[in-house]
């Protein structure tokens, strides 16, 4: 990924978080928290992933974020006037905190299973 890019993806991030934080939490109804934003190399879309508080509401929140598209991009056009152009944005929730979980699930359970063998 070069500068450039890099620069664009940490930008958007900062700007969609603060969209997320000012407008879009109140009307999913959830924390939604931005976790990264990738931008492809001719800046033409944003992969942006997000983490929802409440994991049961998180496809809801997904279907939203989808339907109300266009608008967090307009907004996000508004807040960022130094671009030429604004990437389409693609949203997917980010699972990462859901495989630490399992991974650590895992290995309290194997370090459980290794102390009752010690004894």
């Amino acid at each position: 990924m070069s500068i450039r890019t890099q620069r664009v993806a940490k930008l958007i991030k900062e700007e969609l978080s603060r969209i997320f934080m000012l407008k879009v939490e109140d009307s999913v109804g959830d924390l939604i928290t931005i976790t990264s934003v990738k931008v492809t190399p001719d800046l033409k879309i944003a992969r942006v992933y997000f983490s929802v508080f409440d994991k049961e509401r998180r496809e809801e929140s997904l279907k939203w974020i989808n339907d109300n598209k266009k608008k967090i991009r307009y907004e996000l056009a508004q807040s960022i006037r130094n671009l030429r152009f604004i990437p389409e944005l693609e949203f997917f929730i980010d699972d990462t905190l859901d495989y630490v979980d399992k991974m650590e699930k895992l290995f309290s359970q194997i370090h459980k299973d290794d102390n009752k063998e010690n004894e």
